[in-house]
């Protein structure tokens, strides 16, 4: 029930700042929803950093990577406002500013999750 609880937690946290950081983000660019970009790129270097330290077994427990990982990395990211996003530029005919925010999204996400293991393993 204690883990259950740590991810719950971690995932309220970090839903209510990925609404703070998206919401005033997003009409910044026109044609691109930089804050929800923003808070995934983010959260897949911290998810990155988060389970690296935990690989190294004595950084961070098993509750702290349910909190960080599971919970406000969880909370944080939001694949469904990604896909709701793409469905926005299809729907609106804009293909080419679809595959630039797609390719980008996971092209850039990928190597913020290996930045953040990278990060985690040169930490002593």
């Amino acid at each position: 029930m204690k883990q259950a609880f740590l991810v719950f937690l971690g995932g309220g946290i970090g839903s209510v700042l990925r609404f703070l950081i998206s919401k005033p983000l997003n009409p910044l660019f026109h044609n691109f929803f930089f804050g929800t970009f923003l808070v995934n790129i983010i959260g897949c270097l911290l998810i990155g950093l988060f389970l690296g330290l935990s690989a190294k077994g004595n950084v961070l427990s098993h509750n702290n990577t349910l909190f960080l990982a599971t919970g406000f990395c969880g909370g944080f990211t939001t694949f469904s406002a990604f896909a709701f996003e793409k469905h926005t530029y299809l729907k609106n005919g804009e293909l080419l500013n679809l595959a630039i925010y797609m390719i980008s999204s996971i092209g850039i996400g990928v190597l913020a999750v290996i930045l953040g293991l990278w990060i985690a393993r040169h930490i002593h």
